[in-house]
């Protein structure tokens, strides 16, 4: 592994041009964009890039506020980055020199474990990189380490706080990270791609890779200040990923500036042989073609809050005084920016679900005020679940006696007291199936999922408004887009405080505009303009440049 304390005491100069006046790049807050100019012009290199960020990682993440996102540095970082320095990045390379990190529950066949932040698969590695990490590659980035995540994606136990894992204990949000409970932080870092999200926020990486089954990128993006493209399912390959359904899986980017995840998303939306839902893709050329400022004008923007129905609003209905106010000022914003916004209420079924989706799980999480009784699960998800699992272990999965599901939960038990901190109910849930997907209450659920949020949720809604996009306070609205494989983009709208009757420091909420199948490049215009008429992002307090 690389020494981190001699590599803070090598960098304690942020990169410096060679400029007279001895300008400084700010690696704590750049853009991918103003990182890869600086590396094109050459005021930079990679392995000074490199250097930088593994110093704020060693300075802020394992020390200091002790932030915990990143669960392993690359040991070949270093090395990659010096075989990129005399290279520019170029059309073929749009990434090259650009240190990335990735969740830590997508396969890299490099010394990196990949481990889904299980002690089960603590020295579990790859057969070969994911899709996505051979298309970063290719692209020249330097894969800089492996984020933290809520373990399994948080489909383990009922009720397990975001960005814990057994693996590495808490991530910590960088703009409350002193603040605990007895068990967990009070202002959450968002899951499960915590680490993914708190290393962009701290500035500790150019930019990042999540994923997302439901809310598993927007929920963190919105606890930190962060853009994201939660995809159309089948836009980037699924393949190598440790799963929790095929259904809704998904990769995505996780970035400070629309752009810069607009320049990602370049780079992974492809084709996988491997992965039939990337055979309908659709996708332009270049997402980054259309952003504009002016690129609101015309919209129809529908926004599911109405004064008259409001127990229909899950959406905006549970937020507080403070972050209503955001959302009203969000509003105004993209009607200042020419849209048309229409407000009307999205039919119940779509969030509350058709018939026979969930399934109750017995809670025996000790943290859990609702310890010993039964809560609903997504069923999709835990007959998928054991399926999915079980395929990438025999696949993928080398260096591990971990074979299938049942040998995790074994090993779980053998190990509870290190473990099972929050216990494994969901496991347990999803070990009773068959494994085989041929049970008629599986395919009913998935149906009735399609039908509810999909048929008479966000088609219906759309079309007898005629709308081109919906507008969610933060990750509200996961769900509805993600069970029929929506995309939905976020983007960083103000600020908000307080968790129940506890005080907090100020921490993010964010803006996401869904939309039907393939739409990532209009939802992007739309995010891109309001992102610059608001620039509403401040980076985390407390996190200064080296």
């Amino acid at each position: 592994m690389i020494e981190l304390q001699i590599l803070a005491m090598e960098t304690k100069v942020i990169v410096v041009t060679e400029s007279s006046n001895s300008a400084r790049i700010a690696v704590d807050n750049a853009s991918l964009a103003d990182l890869r100019e600086a590396l094109a012009q050459g005021r930079a290199t990679s392995s000074e890039l490199t250097k930088a960020y593994l110093a704020r990682i060693e300075a802020y993440d394992r020390n200091g506020p002790g932030l915990n996102s990143v669960r392993v540095i690359n040991p070949d970082a270093l090395s990659i980055a010096a075989s990129l320095d005399a290279e520019k990045p170029s059309a073929e390379r749009p990434l090259a020199g650009l240190p990335i990190l990735v969740k830590d529950n997508v396969a890299t066949g490099d010394r990196q474990p990949t481990t889904a932040g299980s002690l089960a698969l603590a020295g579990a590695h790859a057969r070969d990189d994911a899709p996505v990490v051979k298309k970063l590659r290719d692209a020249g980035a330097v894969i800089l380490g492996k984020a933290n995540l809520t373990e399994f994606a948080n489909v383990l136990a009922v009720g397990m706080p975001s960005g814990y894992s057994s693996i590495a204990g808490y991530v910590r949000n960088p703009y409350s990270p002193k603040l605990m409970d007895d068990h967990a932080p009070v202002v959450l870092p968002g899951g499960s791609s915590a680490g993914s999200a708190v290393a962009v926020a701290a500035g500790l990486c150019a930019a990042s890779i999540g994923t997302e089954t439901s809310g598993s990128l927007l929920s963190p993006a919105t606890q930190n200040g962060l853009v994201t493209v939660k995809p159309t399912v089948g836009l980037i390959s699924r393949s190598g990923i440790i799963p929790i359904s095929h259904s809704q899986d998904t990769a995505g980017p996780m970035t400070r500036t629309v752009r810069d995840s607009a320049i990602l998303l370049n780079v992974l939306a492809a084709r996988d042989p491997d992965d039939p839902a990337t055979h309908l893709l659709q996708r332009p050329e270049d997402y980054t073609a259309d952003l504009d400022k002016d690129g609101l004008k015309g919209a129809r923007i529908g926004v599911p809050s109405v004064a008259d129905d409001p127990l229909n609003d899950p959406f905006y209905g549970p937020l507080s005084a403070r972050g209503k106010a955001v959302m009203a000022r969000a509003i105004e914003v993209l009607e200042d920016l020419g849209a048309t916004i229409v407000r009307a209420a999205i039919p119940a079924i779509g969030w509350i679900g058709g018939p026979g989706t969930t399934m109750p799980v017995l809670n025996r999480n000790p943290f859990s005020p609702a310890k010993g009784t039964a809560g609903p699960a997504s069923l999709v998800f835990l007959y998928e679940l054991k399926r999915d699992l079980n395929l990438y272990l025999r696949d993928w999965a080398t260096r591990t006696q971990m074979k299938t599901m049942a040998d995790v939960i074994a090993f779980n038990t053998e190990n509870a007291g290190r473990a099972l901190r929050y216990g494994q109910d969901l496991f347990l849930a999803a070990e009773q199936t068959k494994g085989d997907l041929s049970e008629p209450e599986y395919r009913s659920a998935r149906a009735m999922d399609l039908m509810a949020a999909k048929e008479r949720g966000m088609d219906a809604y759309m079309d007898r408004h005629q709308l081109d996009a919906v507008v969610f306070p933060g990750a509200s609205g996961a769900a509805i887009a993600a069970k029929p494989g929506y995309p939905s983009v976020q983007v960083p709208a103000g600020f908000i405080s307080g968790i129940g009757a506890t005080e907090t420091p100020d921490y993010p909420l964010g803006l996401t505009f869904a939309g039907r199948a393939w739409s990532e490049a209009r939802l992007l215009r739309f995010a891109y303009a309001y992102e610059q008429a608001t620039n509403a992002r401040r980076p985390p307090p407390d996190l200064p440049a080296l």
